[in-house]
């Protein structure tokens, strides 16, 4: 029924008064499920006064600070101060202008603050009051960390040589900032840091051996980890303040103005009459909280307090419902573009790639691992017959749905295309005062979409989220929130269209959120010609505030396991630890790249029993992505740096469902009363199929879209889609029926044949032909045609080093008319033999273009041995391969088909 059927006009009723305590009452049930996240303290009182004001403060500096208001505000600086010093002055001094690294201190300051309000000091502290001791920490820190901030101008022209009060300061941070470390995130970082501290200051014993290092000095210590910006305010604590936390805000404004309860409406509606239809919806409705939220505890508490009950109610077990849960959530870390804060680190740390790259890189794994999810829930369904929900309405023939979706999908496409055009327009005439246009568009769609909207009783804000049995219609629900839609589009738009820094991005799509929580009601009593403006008006404010101390809230531990985290990147780096892991990997891997994998994903898990997924990507990349990188090298297997970080990172997500300590799973085991250690080991099982995406993309990098055009992408998207389906039903003992041993070692090598089809082409014909000798390595490199691809295995000359460095590869496509002018494209002027052996002579840094050249690039020199000529060989495609895969699929699918008609019979 339409609203425009309730002519009467009508002021707020005591229904719209009970309809919003009872939000109230929800939205406070949510926030005690996420205390675990963000602290189990409930301060009351001048306490709280000073806790929300502290929150509410934090979110309005970050939200100024990615504004273009900051750069107004340096310019008035400017002014005034030309206006003070013009007596023979500077015109402008820069120190006065709040830059990044004035950010970081001022977004760590706000961290530290909060957390004591927040985190008491263990379980028998008080949770109501913060006690004295508390204070004295939060204003030991503050002076610590505002310290680096009121004496930045004297601070900076002395890094390198601190002061006995910049010691004591650093000393003083570092403590403070390692027990706010442990109240919000646990001991695990804590311990790390400490381990990291010792080795820094102590690593020259002479008991370590192959571990030792040179001496630093304490004074030396504490001016690379606290008075530089390369650790504590480095980079993870730079991507924290500049990037995560305007997606987190904008994660917690989307969930605040209702879209969380419209996303999971539009789920159930849609896939809740399938056979396990709750779990899938719960799948669907967690990979769309995901795309801006990143926690998977909150995405756990916030959707699966409304999907694990209906799951229990069609069949499935409190553990099995919870697992389903947390599986869902906690993939909602690989979905871009919020990706649990790991995208915008991988721009940080990986040079060339921007922000749209990541996305696009990490598009399609997330979303085959959404599939396989669903199909997991799907064959659990399958196994034990479980109900499914009624619908309330006759649904549609098959035609005409798929007419309808046609439509749809066209439409989508065709707007997009208009909007594109209209935007190049308006650019074209208005230039500056685009941004005038493109507000009173995004107004005017607004205001149209809310008017349309309202139409529909389902959209109002206050209404509980529970699900209506039986279902009703999808089509009303999606129609009935359309406007949630253009925060993201914004969002999308800027950062993929317009190529707008994240932060800018998410910037406006922020604003645009903060302008709908509070006009939404308002305008929606307006067009439903109802009363009580004034009333509706205070809720919107209300709510505002509600999203703000949350995004607030919800920063604490992220900002301080960045900080905390760049401890650990400031020892590995000043210590040179990288290095000498790499060594101790390589002794126990054997220069094997697949125990070197595993001996990576182990670690992860190891770290992610207590590390929060933020700080274990960050440890782990450190640590071990250039042994990924180098040793794979040394195996002649080229891994993007894109494949390594993300090889790190999909591993550990794994940290919030580990057993014993997966957090995400002890919240749904709260919410389904099930066994937590239980949830969190059926969680650990279906995400399987997400721990083997990281092996498969090391080995075949176009599964991350890696230099492959659009034509072979969707190519590679739809058979990477079946071949995740075919594995998980493998894992899952059941396709069609039952899998019988060797029906399911049959799907697995399907699976295998169809995400690494180079495997088998590999065993028939090699991809290169190998010469060996200086001889015949410069016969062959003069004959092969122009155009050709070749590598060059090449041994770095030994030198004093105790054993010889790893071998490296140059690679490059044949340019020049003879060998020696092809050997100079990568950087070797001359070539020198000895004993049969081919030797570099001369070596340039710098190529005609003065970029660097190849043999700069991976530290070659004179003295480096080219032990080996590979010419690739022109042979067939690797996807025919894919064939055989079909076919193995295709048997066991024919098997299952002929056992079931006889049971059947």
């Amino acid at each position: 029924m339409k609203v425009e059927e309730m002519s009467e006009k009508r002021r707020v009723s005591v229904d719209d008064i009970q309809k919003h305590e009872k939000h109230d009452a929800e939205q406070s049930r949510i926030e005690e499920l996420v205390a675990v996240d963000s602290g189990g303290r409930q301060v009351e009182g001048w306490q709280y006064a000073v806790f929300i004001a502290l929150a509410l403060s934090w979110s309005l500096f970050q939200l100024w600070f990615a504004s273009p208001l900051k750069y107004m505000m340096n310019e008035w600086l400017g002014i005034f101060t030309y206006w003070l010093f013009n007596n023979g002055g500077p015109d402008w001094n820069p120190n006065i202008a709040i830059g990044s690294g004035k950010g970081r201190i001022i977004h760590l300051a706000f961290a530290i603050a909060l957390v004591f309000l927040s985190f008491p000091l263990n379980k028998r502290a008080s949770k109501h009051h913060t006690p004295f001791y508390d204070w004295i920490l939060m204003l030991a820190g503050l002076t610590a960390v505002m310290y680096m901030l009121i004496f930045w101008s004297d601070i900076q022209p002395r890094i390198g040589r601190p002061t006995s009060v910049d010691i004591a300061m650093g000393v003083v941070g570092l403590f403070v900032l390692l027990e706010a470390t442990r109240r919000s995130l646990g001991p695990a970082l804590v311990i790390i840091a400490s381990i990291g501290i010792i080795y820094s200051l102590f690593g020259n014993a002479a008991f370590l051996g192959e571990f030792k290092t040179a001496e630093i000095s304490f004074r030396a210590f504490i001016n690379k980890q606290w008075i530089t910006q390369e650790s504590v305010f480095g980079t993870p604590l730079q991507v924290s303040m500049e990037v995560v936390f305007l997606f987190v805000l904008f994660g917690a404004l989307l969930e605040q103005a209702g879209a969380g309860s419209y996303f999971i409406r539009i789920a159930f509606s849609s896939l809740g009459h399938l056979r396990g239809g709750p779990a899938k919806a719960a799948v669907v409705a967690s990979g769309a909280t995901g795309l801006i939220s990143g926690s998977s505890i909150a995405n756990t508490v916030t959707t699966g307090t409304f999907t694990i009950p209906m799951m229990k109610k069609v069949g499935f077990s409190p553990e099995k419902s919870g697992a389903v849960e947390v599986a869902s959530s906690v993939n909602g870390q690989i979905m871009p573009p919020v990706m649990g804060a790991a995208a915008f680190l991988m721009v940080s740390y990986i040079d060339g790639l921007e922000y749209p790259d990541i996305v696009k890189h990490a598009f399609l794994p997330a979303i085959i691992s959404y599939i396989a999810l669903v199909y997991i829930v799907h064959l659990e369904a399958a196994k034990n017959k479980f109900e499914m929900l009624p619908r309330g309405y006759q649904p549609s023939p098959l035609k005409i749905f798929l007419m309808r979706l046609c439509i749809t999908i066209i439409g989508i496409v065709f707007f997009a295309f208009i909007a594109f055009l209209v935007v190049k327009f308006l650019k074209l005439f208005l230039g500056k005062g685009m941004i005038w246009a493109i507000g009173l568009i995004l107004s005017t769609a607004y205001l149209g979409l809310t008017a349309f909207c309202s139409r529909y009783p389902e959209l109002d804000p206050d209404a509980s989220p529970d699900i209506e049995i039986p279902l009703p219609r999808p089509g009303p629900i999606f129609l009935s929130g359309l406007y949630y839609l253009l925060p993201v589009i914004l969002l999308v738009w800027l950062l993929m269209v317009e190529k707008k820094s994240p932060e800018l991005s998410a910037f406006w799509g922020s604003m645009l959120l903060m302008f709908i929580i509070v006009t939404q009601r308002p305008l929606i009593a307006y067009f439903r010609k109802e009363d009580g403006f004034k009333e509706r008006f205070k809720w919107g404010w209300k709510d505002l505030y509600h999203a703000l101390v949350t995004g607030s809230r919800s920063m604490i531990g992220i900002a301080l396991a960045t900080a905390s985290a760049g401890i650990i990147v400031g020892f590995v780096d000043q210590t040179g630890l990288g290095l000498k892991i790499s060594d101790l990997v390589e002794v126990i891997a054997g220069n094997n790249i697949i125990l070197i994998l595993v001996m990576t994903a182990i670690l992860s898990l190891i770290l992610g029993m207590g590390l929060p997924t933020t700080a274990n990507y960050i440890v782990v990349s450190t640590l071990m992505v250039p042994v990924v990188i180098e040793l794979g090298e040394a195996n002649g297997l080229i891994v993007p740096l894109i494949a390594a970080h993300m090889f790190c990172f999909y591993f550990g997500i794994m940290a919030d469902v580990t057993p014993p300590v997966g957090l995400a799973s002890f919240a749904a085991a709260a919410i389904s009363r099930g066994e937590p250690l239980k949830t969190g080991a059926i969680a650990f099982f279906y995400s399987l199929r997400t721990a083997i995406l990281p092996f498969l993309f090391i080995f075949n990098s176009k599964l991350l879209l890696w230099n492959v055009g659009w034509v072979e992408a969707i190519a590679v998207a739809i058979v990477a889609t079946i071949g995740i389906l075919i594995f998980t039903a493998a894992l899952q003992g059941w396709f069609l029926t039952k899998n019988k041993p060797w029906e399911a070692a049959l799907l697995l090598m399907a699976a295998f044949t169809l995400f690494q089809p180079g495997f088998w082409l590999e065993r028939i014909e090699p991809r290169f032909d190998e010469y060996k000798g200086a001889t015949e390595i410069m016969q062959k490199l003069a004959r092969v045609d122009e155009g050709q691809f070749v590598r060059i295995k090449v041994q770095p000359d030994q030198g004093k080093a105790k054993k010889a460095p790893r071998v490296k590869y140059l690679r490059f496509y044949v340019q020049g008319e003879d060998a020696e002018a092809r050997l100079a494209a990568v950087g070797i002027d001359a070539v020198i033999e000895k004993e049969g052996r081919l030797y570099i002579d001369e070596a340039s840094t710098m190529d005609a273009q003065f970029k660097p050249t190849q043999v700069a690039e991976k530290g070659l020199d004179t003295g480096a041995q080219l032990q080996k000529l590979q010419i690739e060989n022109n042979r067939i495609d690797e996807k025919i391969f894919w064939i055989f895969g079909f076919l193995l699929a295709g048997v066991v699918m024919a098997l299952q088909k002929r056992r079931i008609r006889k049971i059947l019979v």
